[in-house]
């Protein structure tokens, strides 16, 4: 059973799709930074000095009495909160991957099709005084013996 797990383990595809989840793991990481960092607080700035991290709702309030002034310090006091400003930087973040990954994803698809698309080179032609299917490379037909260089 062991050999059987290490056979499948060690296929082509299983490497190929572990390095793929490792690598979009890193992807999703640096586009999670892109949101948080570079592209929600000039969007912040712009709305009245808005930070989207610090948006929620307070559903109930934790051992230390409220108001809080941050997501932070309102889950350190056991907060309960509803962090729709979170939900969406991952929402931008999700828009963003999505974009990254459409083209590529269509590429591969253009690809697929054309592939599809693309008329397979005949490897057999009829002969011309008997009709049987012959080797295209055939100089002699192989049921009448017709000399086909001739023709």
């Amino acid at each position: 059973m062991f050999k059987e797990f290490k056979e499948f383990a060690m296929k082509g595809n299983m490497v190929d799709m572990a390095v793929g989840i490792i690598i979009g793991a890193a992807f999703g990481s640096i586009i999670t930074s892109l949101v948080a960092d570079m592209i929600m607080p000039p969007i912040g700035l712009l709305l009245g000095n808005v930070d989207f991290a610090n948006l929620f709702i307070l559903l109930k309030e934790g051992k230390v009495p409220g108001p809080y002034g941050s997501l932070a310090i309102a889950k350190a006091a056991g907060a309960v909160t509803l962090n729709y400003g979170v939900f969406i930087n991952t929402i931008v973040s999700f828009l963003i991957i999505a974009f990254s990954v459409f083209p590529i994803v269509r590429n591969i698809n253009k690809l697929r099709r054309q592939e599809e698309a693309s008329p397979a080179v005949p490897t057999t032609k009829e002969c011309p005084y008997c009709l049987s299917v012959i080797p295209i490379k055939a100089t002699r037909c192989a049921h009448c013996t017709v000399d086909l260089k001739a023709t």
